[in-house]
Formats: structure tokens, sequence, C-alpha cells
């Protein structure tokens, strides 16, 4: 099965140099991801045939990638299946996917994606912080709120904050500060 594991596996996704954090469905065999159109991620995908899933325990860099651009510097290419592909210089890991898109509907695509290579640059060992995984769930529903300012969106990103500002550490709480800037909060 290799890095990815049975369920959703929240990564930063890269494409060529954009990031952003997605989930990568790994289930009953198949891999795939489902991306919302109109995304930078969507057109790269959709005109490259490839995605990178980079496995990164850094909460600011969720965040960041969620609403901003990172810097050329913040990639590495990387010859992967006879083209150039692009990753996180900061990640622990990477896994190197061809994408092709299995269904398109108005709103989203669902990505069908094949394992080409992965690589395990650095071994670090991260405790379940509770923190850190609200972080991230906070981190989904403000993308959206941020659009559409929906009342239960906010409902639930205030759950995930009191859970983030009791079990975080420094990093999650400057990420988290950093969320709510994003969301004008």
């Amino acid at each position: 099965m290799g890095l990815l594991k049975s369920g959703i596996n929240e990564v930063i996704a890269t494409t060529a140099f954009n990031a952003a954090p997605i989930g990568i469905h790994v289930r009953d065999g198949s891999t795939t991801m489902l991306l919302f159109s109109g995304t930078h991620t969507v057109e790269n995908v959709v005109r490259d045939g490839w995605v990178v899933a980079n496995l990164i325990h850094d909460p600011l860099l969720y965040v960041k990638t969620a609403f901003d651009d990172l810097p050329r510097d913040a990639f590495v290419e990387e010859p992967v299946a006879g083209k150039p592909m692009y990753r996180l210089a900061d990640a622990e890991a990477w896994v190197a996917f061809t994408a092709h898109v299995e269904k398109n509907t108005s709103g989203t695509i669902r990505v069908g994606l094949t394992r080409e290579k992965e690589i395990i640059e650095s071994v670090a060992v991260h405790p379940v912080n509770r923190g850190f995984s609200n972080l991230i769930d906070a981190t989904v529903h403000a993308t959206r709120y941020r659009d559409n300012r929906d009342p239960e969106l906010k409902k639930l990103i205030d759950y995930h904050i009191s859970i983030v500002r009791k079990c975080g550490g420094k990093k999650e709480i400057e990420a988290l500060d950093l969320l709510m800037q994003y969301i004008g909060e």
C-alpha cells in the first residue's frame, strides 16, 4: 500500500508551482481525489496529468497553502515517469502520481491516481495531537466559510478552534492565529 493508508489521507498536493491541502482517498484498491472546479490545482492536473502528495507535519504550511501561494523556492523539481514534477522542499515524504479525470461535474472533478514513485526524505515521529488534527478540520471549513460566510460552518470552525486552543502546541496556535486572519476574524 505504501506511504498512504486506507481512508482519506490529508496531504499538501503540489502541481506546477502550486500547493494546496487535499484529501487523497485510498479505498478498495483505488486512489482518488476530489477537487473543486476553478482552482489552479484542477487546471494543472487536467493540463499536466500529475500531482504529488507531500507528507508534512507543519500546521502553518497547511493553513498557508489553503489560502495563499508559496514562493517558487518552496518547490523541488523531481523527474518522475519521464516528466518533471514538483514537490515541496520541506516534505518529509512524498508520493508522485499520474492523474486522470474520472468524473467531471459542474462543481468538482474526481481524479484517479496511479502511484509512480514515493520517497521518504526524513524520518520523524509525530505523536497524535488533537490540536493539529482539529486545525486541519478548521482549515477545511474555513476555505468554504471565507467564500460564503455560512453560520453553520462558523459553528464548526469555532468548535475546532476550542480544541486547537486546548490541545495544540505553539505551532498549532500560531497556525490558528494565521487562519483567523485569513477568514477575517
